[in-house]
């Protein structure tokens, strides 16, 4: 029996367009789950990011320092709580490239995989409406009594290149005809190993890495999708 191909996406600013963990902790502010200030310390991440002072993916990992730092001593029945409210309002905000590319796959009976960095709990919440195979998402440690202790228990941004191998070994599947999409250095080790590698969006250090290895470069502005290929030198000479 021939086996079951698979694709690989990650999802904040790939799938979906804003920041599952941004979205989260916010909500946990409103809900008085996390101190008021924390929302004043995600709204300067935020903002520092805006204003060019610093990359897509230090405000990513300034965003699980952030959410980290405020976990320890939660309940994690407070944290699915908030997820469940924040999923079903920022659903729909997908780019479209990702949502016809997933439909795609679909058809063609692809496995479909995500590898976010985001807490599992609104990964997990996400999926409800994304229906992928299988979704990794960012574990804490919680105790005996469902109280997080503050210790990160699994970070697939770390290996997803090894969490992708793992998983397609331990279900079978081929990574011949593969796919994978995400728009950051930390998921370059996933789009290496795939066929169909797409850097989506993708920040300076991915940039760099996909031309250096001949991996497509999309764009997505607004409803307009484009190709990356030589327009980028001809951008850069007139810069």
């Amino acid at each position: 029996m021939e086996k079951q191909k698979i694709a690989v996406f990650d999802i904040d600013g790939t799938i979906f367009r804003k920041n599952l963990a941004f979205e989260l902790i916010n909500e946990l502010v409103w809900m008085k789950i996390f101190k008021k200030n924390v929302r004043q310390e995600l709204v300067v991440l935020y903002s520092k990011w805006l204003d060019h002072k610093g990359t897509y993916e230090e405000y990513r990992k300034a965003l699980v320092t952030l959410y980290v730092k405020n976990l320890k001593g939660q309940k994690k029945e407070d944290i699915i709580k908030a997820s469940q409210i924040v999923v079903p309002f920022f659903k729909n905000r997908t780019y479209i490239f990702a949502t016809r590319l997933i439909k795609k796959l679909r058809k063609e009976n692809y496995h479909i995989i995500a590898v976010s960095g985001s807490p599992i709990e609104v990964v997990e919440e996400y999926n409800k409406y994304l229906g992928f195979d299988e979704v990794y998402g960012s574990v804490y440690a919680v105790d005996e009594m469902g109280v997080y202790t503050g210790q990160a228990a699994f970070e697939p941004t770390i290996h997803k290149g090894h969490v992708v191998n793992q998983y397609v070994l331990e279900n079978n599947l081929t990574l011949k005809d593969s796919y994978g999409m995400g728009d950051t250095e930390s998921d370059a080790k996933f789009l290496a190993i795939v066929d169909h590698p797409i850097a989506f969006n993708p920040n300076l250090n991915l940039q760099i890495i996909a031309k250096e290895k001949n991996w497509r470069i999309i764009v997505e502005k607004k409803d307009i999708i484009y190709e990356v290929t030589n327009c980028l030198k001809t951008i850069n000479k007139i810069l």
